[in-house]
């Protein structure tokens, strides 16, 4: 009796989802600490006061801060912007916002876990030279950048959220776990759906033929990417599940790069903000940077050695896998428990009822009492 193929699809999707959720879960909760280590010790107004003066000694300094620094999305460009408004150079606030956004330490470790050393090591690398090339580009040029008056809107809890004055290992623990976690959720859990679909659905070698190496395949992923918003870390399940199904580790590698850096909504803001002309060399900056350094990759590594360290960094027992996956889920619960019971409470709002009752001079008051 045959089986049925949506079915069998179907548990291979969860196997997926479950595995890479398994694999990478140890990594990224130990990311997520070391995130709120350093958004305690490493904070916008330090960085402000590196980024001064002439040259491109400020340039180096803001890709540099840019590679760890635990930012999140959406605040890259109202930081990257409040540096320049308060002193920085035009270089070195295009240099922090190229940088910034392609890789982070949770990114770094979800890399390891999933593929391998090479890579892991390769993202901030070429972040911090793509960062350093378009910053040095527009100190170069002497390109000028005007100071808004305005920062761009953020609506983030990252950006949004008042670090509670509890002492230092609580400000650790409330932005690596409950602050970051909250902002990375849903990209996250998109990113594992697409790799999860992909892994089941497509056959291997699919993108073979016209994704899979070489400069066209590259160009063509970096179009899709260019425009679409996806995280550095939520990245990394889909760059593993399109490497399984015969793409290049360079061309995974301008996914890598492109997709976290570069967006409608980032690009639009650059252009408002900093300017046309800083905002042709960011885009140009990075879709060179990353086709570059996809054709570098390829040159030097093949598919087999990154899968090759992927299967060889199982170095954590099973078990502590299992563990850290569980755990990493309820962190994600809790993170997101306010938005949770907020959308309960909205669902139960219809059913408020309010009494009202006669005052001594006749008048009608609206009681608050509900039944929500």
């Amino acid at each position: 009796m045959n089986s049925c193929p949506v079915a069998n699809e179907l548990i291979n999707f969860v196997f997926v989802l479950w595995n890479v959720t398994r694999e990478m879960a140890p990594y990224l909760l130990f990311g997520f600490f070391m995130a709120g280590v350093l958004s305690v010790a490493i904070s916008p107004r330090k960085i402000e006061s590196h980024l001064g003066g002439k040259g491109l000694w400020p340039v180096l300094k803001a890709s540099l801060f840019g590679v760890p620094l635990p930012l999140c999305s959406c605040s890259v460009i109202p930081v990257g912007v409040s540096l320049r408004k308060h002193g920085a150079t035009a270089g070195a606030s295009t240099a922090f916002i190229i940088s910034t956004p392609q890789t982070g330490i949770d990114s770094f470790m979800v890399t390891f876990s999933l593929l391998g050393t090479t890579m892991a090591v390769f993202r901030p690398v070429t972040a911090f030279l793509s960062g350093l090339i378009g910053g040095a580009l527009v100190t170069l040029f002497h390109l000028k950048t005007k100071k808004p008056k305005e920062m761009p809107k953020c609506d983030d809890p990252c950006c949004n959220a008042i670090k509670p004055k509890k002492g230092i290992l609580y400000n650790v623990f409330h932005y690596g776990f409950v602050v970051l976690p909250k902002d990375l959720v849903k990209s996250l859990m998109v990113g594992l759906v697409i790799a999860g679909v992909i892994t089941a659905v497509v056959p291997d070698d699919f993108f073979s033929g016209f994704l899979g190496s070489g400069i066209t395949g590259m160009f063509l992923i970096m179009a899709v990417s260019i425009p679409v918003y996806v995280c550095a870390t939520a990245s990394v399940p889909v760059a593993l599940a399109l490497i399984a199904k015969g793409v290049s580790p360079g061309t995974a590698l301008v996914f890598l790069m492109a997709g976290p850096a570069t967006n409608a909504a980032t690009i639009s803001a650059i252009w408002n903000t900093m300017g046309r002309y800083s905002a042709i060399i960011y885009l140009s900056t990075v879709g060179c940077s990353a086709i570059v350094s996809g054709l570098v990759f390829d040159y030097f590594f093949t598919a087999e050695a990154v899968n090759h360290a992927h299967h060889g960094s199982h170095l954590i027992p099973g078990f502590v896998h299992s563990i850290s996956a569980v755990v990493l889920g309820a962190v994600f619960v809790y993170s997101c428990k306010d938005n949770i019971l907020a959308k309960l409470g909205r669902k139960r709002k219809p059913h408020t009822h309010h009494y009202e009752h006669k005052g001594h001079s006749g008048a009608k008051d609206k009681d608050s009492c509900s039944c929500e």
